[in-house]
């Protein structure tokens, strides 16, 4: 099935949006792989996040946004050369490195001195996020050391009764061959092709 192609269930995406604002988790296809997200500024939802993968906390997780505009606070102190290059390659997949102005709660940024985004340009996603109102954690769905989840069933299987309270947004893959590129805005470095 084609990404483009796909009809909005917006009594689902509005069921999506209320989870994230409740504090929920909600798993979601994105471009290559199947997410697990969160709202970004909710602490005990960010933890819960952390927890359910088994994933290391100084690692950090990605921001994903429906739109540049959702990333507006996140983005201040970016010169403005520096947002032509993002501009220039979103929505689409590619992750930024940018500076952390002070937004980022410390565990969307983990160790880091800088915080990762992406405006993605998955339909099923950017709908997800204007319904929530803004962007969301971007995490790839499965426990550290194991492959993402490639369906909803993979999540389902990975995941069991631990999503139970929350959402899976049904919805078909991108296809992308391979998660997003990861770029640092300040060296230009690709820290993942």
């Amino acid at each position: 099935m084609n990404v483009s192609d796909v009809s909005l269930d917006q009594r689902a995406l509005d069921g999506a949006a209320a989870c994230l604002r409740n504090g929920g988790i909600v798993a979601y296809p994105t471009e290559a792989v199947w997410g697990l997200g969160c709202d970004p500024d909710d602490g005990e939802a960010l933890a819960r996040l952390i927890k359910l993968k088994s994933r290391d906390a100084a690692k950090g997780l990605i921001l994903i946004a429906g739109d540049i505009a959702q990333l507006e606070p996140w983005l201040a102190g970016v010169t403005v050369e520096q947002r032509e290059q993002l501009l220039a390659s979103w929505p689409g997949p590619y992750t930024w490195l940018v500076p952390d102005n002070g937004r980022a709660h410390p565990l969307l940024r983990g160790e880091h001195v800088s915080l990762a985004v992406r405006v993605t340009d998955h339909p099923l996603v950017q709908a997800l996020c204007a319904a929530f109102g803004g962007p969301l954690v971007s995490t790839s769905a499965n426990r550290a050391g194991e492959s993402p989840a490639m369906s909803a069933d993979e999540v389902r299987d990975a995941f069991g009764d631990a999503l139970v309270n929350d959402v899976i947004l049904e919805g078909p893959l991108g296809g992308n061959p391979r998660p997003s590129t990861i770029r640092d805005l300040a060296t230009g470095k690709v820290l993942r092709a």
